[in-house]
C-alpha cells in the first residue's frame, strides 16, 4: 500500500499497520454553497484528498480515517443545499472518533481541515480533547501554509472561498468538484462584514449572504490547475516536514 486508508481497508489490514502507524489523520470538511462552479461536497473532498496525498508521504507511520463530511456551517445556511452542525456536536462527534481509535493503539491525531469556518472549533476541539481523554491532537488547515505560492498566484485582496485559490486547489485535487463554465467573480455586497474581517481590532460573526450575492468571493475565472499544484504541493511539503519534526520519524 502507498498509504493506509480506513475506507479501503481490512480489519487484519489495520492490525497489521497499527505495528507502524504513530497518528491518525481524520480529514474535516463541510457541506455548504460554493457559489454557482463548485459542487457543495468540495471541503469534504478536499480534505480527504489532501490527507490521502500526505499519508503517502508519511507512510507507513500514519492512517487516514473516514472524512468528516459536514462543518460549522451556519454563515452559510441562508443558501440552499447548506447543512450545518453546531461547533459541539463537531466537537462530540471528533471525541468518538479519537476515542475509537485510542482503542486501537493509536495516541497521536491530525484534524486536517479543508473549512475555514471549522477552525475555532477544532482548536476547542483539540484543547478539550487533549485534556480529557489523554490523547495529542493537532489541527491545520489544509493549504494556508502555501505562503510562496499564494502570493505568486492569488490577486483577489478578497479571497478564501469558492475563488481562485479553492477553485485552482480543486482543478488540480478533485477536477469532477468544478463546473469550468461557470465560473464567476466573487458578486460583493457592501455591509458591516467588512469591520468584523480578520485584522480588524474587533472580530464577530456574519452570514455569508450579507457579504456575497452568488456565495463566492475572489475571482474564480483566474483559477488554474498549475496554481493548484504549486499551493497544494508546498503545502504538503510543509505539512510533512512538520509532522515529521512532531512525530520524529526519517
Amino acid at each position: 500500500m502507498k498509504s493506509y486508508l480506513l475506507t479501503e481497508m481490512t480489519w487484519p489490514e489495520v492490525k497489521q499497520a497499527l505495528e507502524t502507524v504513530k497518528l491518525a489523520i481524520i480529514p474535516v470538511g463541510a457541506h455548504e454553497q460554493h457559489g454557482p462552479h463548485m459542487k457543495e461536497s468540495c471541503d469534504a473532498v478536499l480534505a480527504a484528498e489532501m490527507a490521502k496525498k500526505l499519508a503517502e508521504r508519511l507512510h507507513p507511520h500514519v492512517l487516514v480515517t473516514p472524512p468528516v463530511n459536514f462543518g460549522v456551517s451556519i454563515h452559510h445556511i441562508e443558501f440552499p443545499g447548506t447543512i450545518t452542525l453546531q461547533p459541539d456536536t463537531l466537537i462530540r462527534l471528533l471525541r468518538d472518533i479519537v476515542w475509537s481509535l485510542q482503542q486501537h493503539g493509536i495516541g497521536k491525531f491530525l484534524l486536517l481541515n479543508s473549512h475555514g469556518g471549522n477552525q475555532s472549533t477544532l482548536s476547542v476541539a483539540c484543547t478539550i480533547l487533549t485534556h480529557e481523554l489523554g490523547a495529542e491532537l493537532y489541527y491545520a488547515k489544509t493549504t494556508a501554509s502555501a505562503r510562496e505560492a499564494m502570493k505568486k498566484h492569488i490577486t483577489s485582496t478578497l479571497y478564501g472561498h469558492s475563488c481562485e485559490r479553492e477553485v485552482s486547489e480543486a482543478l488540480y485535487l478533485a477536477p469532477h468538484l468544478v463546473h469550468p463554465d461557470r465560473l464567476e467573480k466573487g458578486d460583493i455586497r457592501e455591509g458591516r462584514w467588512r469591520l468584523l474581517r480578520p485584522g480588524h481590532a474587533v472580530q464577530g460573526t456574519y452570514r455569508y449572504q450579507e457579504m456575497t450575492a452568488n456565495g463566492c468571493i475572489g475571482d474564480a475565472t483566474r483559477a488554474s490547475y498549475e496554481a493548484g499544484k504549486d499551493i497544494v504541493e508546498e503545502a504538503l511539503h510543509n505539512l510533512t516536514e512538520s509532522l515529521r519534526q512532531i512525530l520524529q520519524i526519517d
